[in-house]
């Protein structure tokens, strides 16, 4: 675990940050991150995945939400129930598509923000991070693993006392190491 603090020998609690390499539906936190389309409509990546374990209640409350509130947006968070994960809520966010000319470390940092402040709004105390737009959103792993923790960073001094832990979870070993990396800056 990598203790994050905002200020050296600060008496306020610290943020952890871990990363892990394995299943993210099977993480014991309050809270997963899901790198959902627009529709919320959860038919392939990590979004299948959790409701695969997770089951159907959580593609019923996506659709509902989208019913009621339209597409999810850059930047905004959709937060369902975990179903049957160990985590209590799953946190719905869109990541950029990556394509040359836009803004997306802009997008990836809006998006991991827009997490971790829903994360925040329900009370969680930890959170799982996939590697959001990395896959088939076509990001390079390494660049957005940079990106994510660096704002997760940005976003933990701003919050100092909000979140125990922030959990990164590569599905794979690539992706695990490339979590490391940015956690460790290299």
């Amino acid at each position: 675990m990598y203790p994050v603090a905002s200020t050296p020998g600060s008496l306020r609690p610290v943020t952890y940050l871990d990363v892990v390499q394995g299943d993210i539906t099977a993480q014991q936190v309050d809270a997963v991150v899901n790198a959902a389309n627009e529709r919320l409509a959860h038919g392939g990546g990590v979004a299948a995945a959790i409701v695969r374990a997770g089951g159907r209640v959580i593609q019923d409350e996506s659709d509902a939400w989208v019913r009621r509130h339209g597409p999810l947006r850059p930047g905004q968070a959709a937060v369902t129930s975990g179903g049957a994960l160990p985590a209590r809520w799953v946190i719905h966010v869109v990541g950029p598509r990556y394509r040359e000319g836009q803004d997306n470390e802009g997008l990836l940092r809006r998006a991991v923000t827009a997490a971790l402040d829903a994360a925040a709004d329900v009370g969680a105390d930890s959170v799982a991070f996939p590697a959001i737009s990395a896959g088939i959103f076509g990001y390079p792993t390494d660049e957005a693993t940079r990106v994510i923790v660096s704002a997760i960073r940005d976003w933990i001094d701003l919050h100092p006392d909000t979140l125990r832990t922030v959990l990164l979870v590569g599905f794979d070993a690539t992706t695990a190491d490339a979590f490391r990396r940015a956690v460790d800056g290299t």
